[in-house]
């Protein structure tokens, strides 16, 4: 049986978006322009407040986020001015959520810091892995005072 890649890639998208708005009551829809130019997200929030710029990777096997894969998530979160967010899952293992370091120490920390856009500066470098609770409340925390 041949698997379609950009139809298993899709899915997984399409499954991120509903998962969101499940957890998080905001809608995302897959930025179909990712197709034609490159540093795109995958997914597009409807508020322009959300911190994060995602790409979604769905496997077969593997047990780690693959080098690539967060680079193309940084690259794409740089040019839209926001942190990157990796969401990967391989066959028959559940979503992990990578995201900078920056992203659990600006959940508690006061709005005026969170409001910050230039990320140019940024190392993200220091990445952390969680699973899909943890990354919820890390989200609804930084989205508190966004």
């Amino acid at each position: 049986m041949t698997v379609n890649g950009r139809q298993k890639g899709a899915a997984a998208e399409r499954e991120i978006a509903k998962l969101l708005l499940d957890e998080l009551g905001i809608a995302f829809k897959r930025d179909l322009e990712q197709y034609r130019a490159a540093e795109h997200g995958d997914l597009i929030c409807d508020d322009p407040d959300f911190p994060f710029c995602i790409e979604v990777k769905r496997y077969k096997s593997g047990c780690a986020a693959q080098p690539a894969w967060w680079d193309q998530a940084c690259a794409a979160a740089r040019a839209c001015q926001k942190l990157p967010l990796l969401v990967y899952k391989y066959n028959h293992q559940q979503w992990k959520w990578r995201m900078p370091a920056e992203a659990v120490v600006r959940a508690g920390l006061p709005v005026d810091y969170k409001g910050c856009r230039d990320t140019s500066a940024l190392d993200w470098g220091y990445a952390v892995e969680v699973d899909t609770r943890t990354a919820m409340m890390l989200i609804r925390e930084m989205l508190v005072d966004a």
